[in-house]
């Protein structure tokens, strides 16, 4: 339950400072320990989906749809990038693909090898593709 403080009350109770306590600065790292490598492969998949999508179904009113989509992909990595960049000022840049395969990266269940990673985070992407193949083969036979 709330109780009702009077200011008398807090003025016993309060330390007060006379100086502003100082904070060391924050480092923050959001580069999320990958290479450029693995996040230019998994763009690469998800435009190739677009592209193969759009020429397998090339109807002028799939323009719109599929323009919206591509933005919505660009998004996708142009918002991680603009908040890597973000204050406060950091010293982490993204991770060399020499360290990546030599270190691996920490994730939330403890550390991945680059081999695991890799196929973590090209999985889903590289699946899409493959769907989108599938789809537009089938399309074509049954045309």
């Amino acid at each position: 339950m709330a109780e009702r403080l009077s200011r008398k009350l807090i003025a016993e109770q309060a330390i007060i400072h006379e100086a502003p306590a100082l904070r060391a600065p924050t480092s923050v790292d959001r580069s999320f320990e990958l290479p450029i490598g693995l996040l230019a492969g998994s763009a690469f998949a998800y435009v190739a989906f677009i592209a193969i999508m759009a020429v397998g179904f090339g109807n002028p009113h799939l323009i719109v749809p599929m323009g919206i989509i591509l933005v919505f992909f660009g998004m996708a990595f142009a918002v991680p990038a603009m908040w890597m960049r973000m204050k406060p000022e950091h010293p982490q840049r993204l991770t060399p693909w020499s360290r990546f395969r030599r270190q691996g990266i920490m994730t939330a269940f403890g550390p991945s090898t680059a081999n695991a990673a890799t196929i973590q985070v090209l999985i889903l992407p590289v699946l899409i593709l493959l769907w989108g193949l599938a789809v537009v083969a089938i399309a074509a036979v049954v045309r």
